[in-house]
């Protein structure tokens, strides 16, 4: 009879073509799909594989996204860029999404990701792919050379954190809180490079875009992967980015009776999360930071620009504007995401409350653009807010949702979202 197992066990199981692993093994698995960004990728791959003399294993198995130094602002980053483009052109790469977004929104939105692959990123936050049921996780450039000349990597079969949300979240509190309360409780190792799996109705009940958050920022909880089993929620957001495949969605689930180790919460019960400099685990309720005045709210980032972040914004600051003296920022994820914003009308909200939009990019949250001034306090939708990550060494980085930045941006201090939301 076959051993129990968790879902990450499954698909690691299914990358090396075996029936079952143990925690613990050490084992190779054929990768299903490899990202990297201008960044990440051809700058540091060229001169590698042209040492050796090596070709990429599956050009169709590979995604370029150009996503850092976009809009190029200086002779660095016009330097970074046009290597990416130069090596994509003469590689012939068929994946190759050129200022369209941030890497980690634009590979779902673009039908990259299913249930069951096994894929690695050149980004720390590549586990947003486990949101979908996929084993992904963030490799070095060295690493990422032996995956493009062989396709495959070797990993550790790791033990299961489940964290299981029980009933469902109020109003004005998102994925990004719950993730915020969870790296408070456990710290930035929380999650002791495992695999971390979310579950329970809360999750159930988020959609693909709060989901990605999750598994995104399983990164700050110091996970491998961050999962997701798939479901009909699943299936719904990848038809409508055009996948045509089958979807499996009852294989991709752990078994009741596989070994975890599992932590419960209270969605009900959860107050917006904010986090204090300069570390996402310095997190209390928003209400503990109610005399910090800000100078700088900044909506962007794969964590905190999606369409649905972008409509959070919206809700708060509709028909209102900013506090005087506040700088509102918004960057949103992705060209996609900003039309639909646009189409619904949210751009324009945002815009006349005072809002500055910046280009589809990375920007201020890895540390590019010039949006944060040195000095100043901000909020920000990030997913990090270690010293200097946004660029100015001096700024005080605060985190929260969408709600709580736009919020804060309209009362000129961090305010509780669900004031303003009654």
């Amino acid at each position: 009879m076959a051993a129990a197992q968790t879902l990450a066990q499954k698909l690691i199981a299914a990358a090396c073509g075996r029936p079952e692993v143990e925690v613990g093994e050490i084992v190779t698995c054929n990768v299903d799909l490899a990202m990297f960004h201008d960044s990440s990728g051809p700058r540091r791959l060229q001169p590698m594989l042209e040492q050796l003399g090596a070709s990429l294993w599956d050009k169709s198995k590979v995604v370029l996204v150009i996503d850092h130094y976009v809009p190029e602002a200086d002779d660095e980053s016009r330097r970074i860029v046009r290597i990416a483009r130069q090596w994509a052109s003469a590689q012939q790469l068929p994946n190759v999404y050129d200022s369209v977004g941030i890497c980690h929104v634009v590979l779902p939105e673009r039908g990259h990701l299913r249930p069951g692959m096994f894929c690695v990123g050149g980004d720390s936050h590549s586990p947003t792919g486990g949101a979908f049921g996929a084993y992904m996780f963030g490799i070095g450039s060295t690493e990422m050379l032996g995956v493009a000349v062989s396709g495959q990597i070797w990993v550790k079969v790791p033990e299961t954190l489940q964290m299981n949300w029980r009933h469902r979240l109020s109003c004005g509190v998102t994925a990004k809180d719950m993730m915020l309360h969870m790296i408070g409780r456990f710290g930035m190792n929380g999650g002791r490079y495992q695999a971390v799996e979310f579950c329970g109705e809360a999750i159930n009940a988020l959609s693909m875009q709060e989901r990605m958050t999750l598994s995104n920022m399983s990164a700050e909880l110091g996970s491998q992967v961050g999962l997701i089993a798939p479901d009909a929620i699943t299936v719904d957001y990848l038809r409508a980015a055009g996948v045509q495949d089958e979807i499996d969605v009852a294989r991709w689930q752990s078994d009741p009776q596989a070994r975890v180790e599992t932590h419960d919460f209270d969605a009900a019960q959860l107050a917006p999360q904010v986090a204090a400099p300069h570390s996402p685990a310095n997190t209390r309720d928003v209400g503990a930071f109610g005399d910090v005045a800000v100078q700088v709210a900044y909506i962007g980032a794969c964590t905190g620009a999606k369409l649905e972040d972008l409509r959070a914004a919206a809700r708060i600051l509709r028909g209102r504007r900013v506090a005087e003296g506040v700088q509102l920022v918004v960057a949103p994820a992705s060209i996609r995401d900003q039309s639909q914003a646009a189409s619904e009308g949210v751009m324009d909200v945002l815009e006349a409350a005072g809002a500055q939009v910046l280009a589809t990019t990375c920007g201020a949250c890895a540390g590019y653009g010039g949006s944060i001034p040195e000095g100043s306090t901000v909020v920000s939708s990030t997913a990090r807010n270690f010293k200097g990550r946004m660029g100015a060494e001096t700024a005080q980085v605060y985190l929260g949702s969408p709600y709580t930045v736009a919020a804060s941006a309209l009362r000129g201090r961090i305010t509780d979202p669900r004031e303003v939301l009654a």
